[in-house]
């Protein structure tokens, strides 16, 4: 019997351009890519150089610290181009997609007849280990420890995410499988969470795990909150998480032994002319997905939601762990005393505009920040929103201090950037404070290792 959590703080923003369920398969895109960006603290290193043919799963990059992590293709191909950034950093591996996907084949045997090593291995090898997320900080898990627990998060409550019912409907057996790999290779709980809000859930026949149904407001999906109410991070404690989506591709690699990023993800926002899902391998260049799609040209094309996703062009690409693309409209002007209106217009998360009187409204928000930013105040309006017994902004000051203490009292090894993405969304002062997160992070590894 599944148990329930009920999440009251929080904040769901209704987005108008919701994706119907209607799915649309694309051919082959001719450029597909692979971002180190996608991987936190990643440190890339050239394997493949431009000029070679790769097939999928042949490695492309590894990590400077941890060599054993490889990164790999998601298409075979031709390695057209490495483009870099300031100091020779390597900002993305593009590859030239052949007509057709031949792929790299991996060592893989039934779950019975694989020791627990071996399968490390053979998902270090194929890249797939990278779909494997440790808390605390959000990096790549280490092969060479066990985690106390294991947990999904079944779906997704931002902004007009997809919804994974329709998405995963048809690869449930190979999702099961996923879990199956992951019982083996960890030999502790694996935590399924679910919509407690969604009627004959397709995970409820998943075997060998615990559920318990969130219900609330969003950030019930974000699975930094469900752990934070089922399994609390202590000092020293590890966890592991990992996306139902990259669940269906560990199983289906121990069902195939290829490397096969094919899902279905969704098109959405404001601006779209007909938001609806299209099947896709993952690192699509979006040229082909967005053509003919958009309403006008002054747009923001993010991989993923609106509160965490990245800033793409419109030949950008689509992030390793993202299963959407959001447009809305780019935020460039200037509203001479526009809080002097009533904002029937405007949402807004208190009273200070007229639309908490349209709580099923639609709404179409651009990316203006409506003011510059400020000192930074406490107001409490973090708080509604983040359903965690932390104290957001002393947190954050905290991390502006560089008080390693202090970070690690007020609950720095419970977050990453995701569960703050609402406490951005609705401070005052406009601080950037995703980034702020970034960084605690990047000084808890620095000082705790």
């Amino acid at each position: 019997m599944s148990g329930v959590i009920k999440i009251k703080r929080g904040l769901d923003i209704n987005l108008k351009g919701k994706a119907k369920k209607q799915v649309e398969q694309l051919p082959l895109s001719k450029y597909y890519a692979l971002k180190p960006s996608d991987y936190k603290f990643v440190t890339p290193r050239v394997h493949a150089k431009v000029g070679d043919r790769v097939k999928a799963g042949s490695i492309l990059f590894y990590d400077k610290y941890k060599p054993e992590i490889v990164f790999t293709s998601p298409v075979s191909g031709q390695v057209v181009e490495i483009r870099r950034g300031e100091r020779r950093r390597i900002l993305e591996y593009v590859v030239q997609a052949d007509d057709s996907i031949e792929y790299e084949q991996f060592d893989v045997r039934p779950l019975d007849d694989m020791e627990s090593e071996q399968i490390i291995d053979v998902l270090l090898k194929s890249g797939l280990w990278a779909s494997i997320i440790q808390r605390p900080y959000g990096i790549i898990a280490d092969p060479k420890t066990k985690p106390l627990a294991v947990h999904i998060s079944t779906f997704d409550s931002a902004p007009l995410a997809p919804d994974y019912q329709f998405t995963l409907k048809d690869y449930i057996d190979e999702f099961q499988l996923g879990v199956d790999v992951l019982k083996k290779i960890t030999n502790t709980k694996i935590f399924l969470n679910l919509d407690g809000r969604v009627e004959n859930n397709i995970f409820d026949q998943i075997q060998g795990v615990e559920k318990t149904k969130f219900i609330g407001p969003h950030p019930a999906g974000n699975v930094g909150v469900q752990i934070h109410h089922l399994t609390p991070i202590q000092k020293g404690d590890i966890i592991w998480t990992i996306s139902p989506q990259d669940v269906v591709f560990i199983g289906r690699f121990f069902k195939t032994g290829r490397v096969d990023l094919t899902k279905i993800i969704a098109l959405a926002g404001s601006e779209v002319l007909e938001p609806k899902y299209y099947k896709v391998i993952s690192g699509t260049s979006v040229e082909s997905i967005l053509d003919g799609q958009v309403k006008n040209q002054n747009v923001r094309y993010i991989s993923g939601n609106v509160l965490t996703g990245q800033k793409i062009s419109a030949n950008g690409f689509l992030g390793r762990y993202d299963n959407m693309i959001t447009v809305i409209p780019e935020g460039n002007y200037y509203e001479f005393l526009g809080w002097l209106g009533i904002g029937l217009n405007k949402f807004s998360t208190s009273r200070t505009f007229l639309s908490w009187l349209f709580p099923k409204r639609e709404w179409v928000i651009d990316t203006n920040l409506h003011g510059q930013q400020r000192p930074f105040v406490i107001t409490g309006r973090m708080d509604k929103v983040l359903p965690m017994q932390i104290y957001p902004e002393f947190l954050l000051k905290a991390i502006l201090a560089n008080d390693v203490e202090q970070m690690e009292a007020l609950g720095i090894y419970e977050v990453i950037e995701e569960d703050f993405a609402l406490c951005e969304f609705v401070c005052v002062s406009k601080i950037d404070i995703q980034q702020i997160i970034t960084q605690g992070l990047q000084t808890m590894i620095k000082e705790m290792g």
